[in-house]
């Protein structure tokens, strides 16, 4: 036996022994607390905006029916972005999309998609894009975040290198608590990607002398547009 082994084996000896016979019982875990949290659809909105408000991120409402065009004047009213990366035009988001770079909205943008591999591209990436767009796969009203779930149409690097991040959010995907989350998406029963991504604000660190700061790597602004049906659209203040 190595000397490796040897230490090892002493130390499961003195575990085994410690424990005596009757082995550790892990309690069940509870999660009645977190299921019990049920609100209504602007409830759940008002919850996520304020959340959202705390670490900095902007959270627009629009009408399922008329977000692109909305968005895009909103853009270019309130960004001095014009180098966009968004989603393929096969992707669903990217359809959507698609009259942000055919100029049907009155303004050009210069828009990419992110179809070649990082090596090829990354100095573009790190200092030529302004502003990516991407979808969402939910929201959490309790702590204000976003899941992403990086695909090859939507690398990660989409929402974490551009210093603006438009992401945008179906509110039937709005969520209560990240528990419900799991629960409704089925997580454990149909899997996960290699980096699911949960977002809260804008890039932000405490590194330095413990004071937090934002936009100091990554998204220096996170928008999140909200899309509501018609009829929700007055309650939830939808332009």
């Amino acid at each position: 036996m190595s000397a490796r082994d040897t230490i090892l084996q002493r130390l499961f000896d003195g575990r085994t022994e410690a424990l005596g016979e009757t082995q550790a019982q892990v309690p069940a875990s509870q999660f009645h607390v977190l299921a019990q949290v049920k609100m209504s659809l602007p409830a759940r909105l008002q919850a996520f905006q304020q959340a959202m408000a705390k670490v900095e991120g902007e959270v627009i409402v629009l009408t399922r029916a008329q977000w692109p065009q909305k968005m895009a004047a909103w853009l270019a009213d309130h960004t001095q972005a014009q180098r966009i990366l968004v989603p393929p035009a096969h992707h669903v988001l990217g359809q959507a999309l698609a009259p942000l770079w055919q100029g049907q909205w009155g303004h050009t943008w210069q828009v990419r998609t992110y179809d070649a591999p990082i090596e090829t591209w990354q100095a573009e990436l790190f200092n030529e894009v302004d502003l990516a767009i991407t979808s969402t796969r939910a929201g959490i009203a309790q702590t204000g975040s976003l899941v992403l779930w990086p695909t090859p149409e939507e690398p990660r690097l989409m929402s974490l290198v551009p210093p603006i991040h438009v992401a945008i959010l179906d509110s039937q995907r709005l969520y209560n608590t990240f528990y419900e989350v799991l629960q409704v998406e089925a997580w454990a029963q149909q899997g996960m990607p290699t980096n699911a991504l949960l977002i809260s604000g804008p890039s932000k660190t405490a590194d330095i002398e413990q004071t937090l700061a934002y936009g100091v790597h990554g998204p220096k602004r996170l928008i999140v547009f909200v899309l509501v049906d018609e009829e929700m659209a007055e309650v939830c203040d939808a332009p």
